[in-house]
């Protein structure tokens, strides 16, 4: 039986932090298209939020994710285009565009589950944007102009850069009817956590280790939420443990920005680490990281990042979360780099993995990923 949770489809969006951004400007730091996706996610989460605040329609929360993950299996197949001929190629050639885009998806990923192909299929072929489609746009601006801020400091000389800022400002003006657009515009606080969660893409994984990929924890943190959406897609979960779910994942790895990662051999070697470690990125998240949100998203907010890996659920996301370690130390092998630490932290991973209890398949997964030629 056809999954959603493929391991082709996976590793498609773990292969997205080979594909660099900005690449023809002098940037400050690796910009990667699985880092870039992972912050328009949270940005379409606040800009939806807003729009629940505002007491419009309720949000289709699961249209909003699978969405935002086509945009996204877009992207990684038509690669680093520049957006003016995106934009152009679209304008003339969508027909041609979303057909190459499908023989490309079935070649790639040829064991997808039906009902997630056609659904991606009728993406492609929409007429319109539906409201939940405009606010992904302008998380996505939004998440390019974060960037842009980063590599205009480094290249304020270089030819036709004003001409870009002037491209993405207005860009974003466009989207000025969705209440949070403003409001991340224009003020601070909530700004201010959408710039918290984009500096976790300077954080890298597996510390002192070197990889390739060099992943960050951003990118992880999408990564874990987009496999447990297609786990519960296999299961037929309900809407809402499907938002809870997949913001959860998204989100689980959030302290991070305020402790940094402490490395799983550290916290299992001295005794009550751990539970000191939670304790205190609980304060730290009361302290500094909920005064960033309106007050209403509060008890909501902790229910999506407390605890992220307890209850069934919740062991589903922790496996989700090793799952793409493992493929961290997998890949890198694959591609000739690994050391003792990688090694001996991707077999004891496996091990976790293999024993786990939950209704996803790890096995299968785990053989399919080493048997990929990479």
């Amino acid at each position: 039986m056809r999954k959603a949770m493929d391991m082709d489809l996976i590793y498609s969006f773990f292969d997205a932090a080979n594909m660099h951004r900005w690449n023809d400007h002098l940037r400050p730091t690796e910009l990667t298209e699985l880092d870039k996706q992972a912050h328009k996610i949270m940005i379409a989460w606040v800009l939806a939020k807003f729009e629940e605040d505002e007491g419009r329609e309720k949000i289709n929360w699961r249209e909003l994710i699978e969405h935002t993950m086509f945009s996204f299996i877009r992207r990684i197949i038509l690669t680093d285009l520049k957006p003016q001929l995106f934009h152009r190629i679209v304008k003339e050639k969508e027909n041609e565009m979303n057909e190459f885009v499908i023989r490309e998806f079935d070649a790639r990923i040829p064991d997808t589950d039906k009902k997630f192909r056609e659904r991606f299929i009728a993406y492609l072929n929409r007429e319109g944007m539906s409201r939940e489609d405009r606010i992904i746009k302008a998380a996505h601006y939004l998440a390019t102009e974060w960037e842009f801020k980063l590599v205009y400091k480094a290249n304020p000389s270089m030819f036709g850069i004003d001409r870009t800022k002037e491209a993405i400002d207005k860009q974003i003006m466009e989207f000025e009817d969705i209440a949070g657009v403003k409001k991340l515009l224009f003020g601070r606080d909530t700004f201010n956590f959408i710039d918290l969660c984009g500096q976790l893409r300077f954080q890298k994984r597996w510390a002192k280790v070197p990889r390739i990929p060099p992943t960050s924890v951003l990118g992880h943190m999408l990564l874990v939420a987009n496999m447990m959406y297609l786990h519960n897609l296999d299961t037929g979960t309900d809407d809402q443990r499907v938002y809870k779910n997949y913001f959860t994942a998204l989100f689980h790895d959030l302290p991070e920005v305020l402790t940094k990662d402490v490395i799983t051999p550290i916290k299992t070697s001295i005794d009550g680490l751990d539970e000191l470690l939670s304790e205190y990125e609980k304060e730290e998240m009361a302290r500094t990281v909920l005064p960033l949100l309106p007050k209403g998203w509060h008890k909501e907010f902790h229910s999506l990042t407390d605890d992220p890996f307890e209850g069934e659920d919740g062991r589903s996301i922790k496996v989700c979360d090793q799952l793409a370690a493992f493929m961290e130390a997998h890949v890198s092998g694959c591609y000739g780099i690994t050391s003792k630490a990688l090694s001996r932290g991707k077999d004891e991973i496996r091990k976790k993995l293999l024993s786990s209890r939950t209704k996803i398949d790890v096995k299968s997964l785990i053989e399919k990923l080493e048997g990929m030629d990479l």
